[in-house]
């Protein structure tokens, strides 16, 4: 059985992020056009013990060492989906007192039994990317169960029900949900919600779909201030790279691709990381310009860039 657990990761919010990936990859109610892990291959509410408990508790033991600065329920797919979480984040507070983060798009936050399973998490991050049926439907294709006004009543349900830090994440997309009156729809949601913190996101990664477009950091700031008086973009976490570990993994990341061009799914078993842990060191480097993708048989290539290559070749 392949692990769980990755990281720690460089995490723009949570700093050293130790992840727990409690789903098949893909498995989520949503198959959103900006997803930078591709398309939703299992589209479903249904819930499992995809991972054994056991075997998640049994692993994290191991992995505590690393001294996170939060364990993180996440991954490749919703986290929500999976059946024993209020078991699992009871069993992490007995292992330690790192507190517990859920990422969660906030699909079945409408459903009682999702609440309470989250409920004893130390922070909840869950995500807005609409504030309309029609957009709701076009960036996030949910499950025909989920409509908009069920994903709203859970987001503000759930900031009634929880005790915990509640931070939402709202995601823009150039042209789709950015014009003056889709932002004014959004503004009014996050009103209802009310959340402690706002904070706004755009593509960064190549994602599911190219009509998903990003949005300029000048006019991202603007908007963010339209959006809730509190909101923010997410900061740059370009400290958190650079610490040893991360540097180092960036570095083998980098060598690897000085040999050939690789997709996320190669370098991820050529150096032995999740393939989450390799979406943030990607995520890195083409934002810092050293690396850059590719398109070839309907898969993502990663290449250096010619300047990249240059000082790994003069390095060595």
């Amino acid at each position: 059985m392949s692990s769980c657990i990755f990281g720690p990761v460089p995490s723009r919010r949570l700093g050293r992020s130790l992840g727990i990936d409690l789903v098949p990859f893909k498995t989520c109610p949503y198959d959103c056009i900006y997803c930078q892990l591709g398309r939703t291959t299992n589209k479903t509410t249904q819930k499992k013990e995809w991972t054994p408990l056991t075997a998640v508790v049994h692993e994290l033991k191991n992995r505590l060492s690393t001294q996170p600065d939060y364990i993180t329920l996440s991954g490749s797919g919703e986290p929500t989906l999976y059946s024993r979480t209020a078991e699992l984040i009871a069993a992490i507070k007995d292992l330690t007192t790192i507190p517990v983060a859920v990422l969660t798009n906030g699909s079945l936050l409408w459903q009682p039994e999702v609440r309470r399973a989250i409920k004893s998490a130390d922070l909840v991050i869950p995500s807005l990317d609409a504030g309309s049926n029609q957009n709701f439907q076009y960036i996030n294709r949910p499950c025909a169960e989920i409509t908009f006004d069920k994903m709203l009543d859970g987001l503000v349900e759930f900031r009634r029900e929880y005790s915990g830090k509640y931070w939402l994440e709202v995601f823009l997309i150039g042209g789709v949900n950015t014009t003056d009156l889709e932002i004014d729809k959004l503004s009014d949601c996050i009103k209802k919600i009310s959340p402690d913190r706002v904070q706004v996101n755009t593509v960064t990664r190549p994602p599911a779909e190219s009509s998903a477009l990003p949005v300029p950091k000048d006019q991202l700031e603007k908007l963010a201030l339209k959006l809730d008086k509190k909101a923010e973009v997410i900061a740059d976490y370009q400290q958190i790279h650079a610490q040893n570990a991360f540097a180092a993994k960036r570095d083998d990341v980098l060598e690897l691709l000085r040999r050939r061009p690789c997709s996320i799914e190669d370098i991820a078993q050529g150096l032995g990381l999740h393939r989450n842990e390799v979406v943030k060191y990607v995520e890195d480097l083409s934002q810092q310009g050293e690396i850059h993708a590719e398109l070839q048989n309907n898969k993502l290539f990663y290449t250096l860039v010619a300047s990249t290559k240059t000082n790994i070749d003069t390095k060595g």
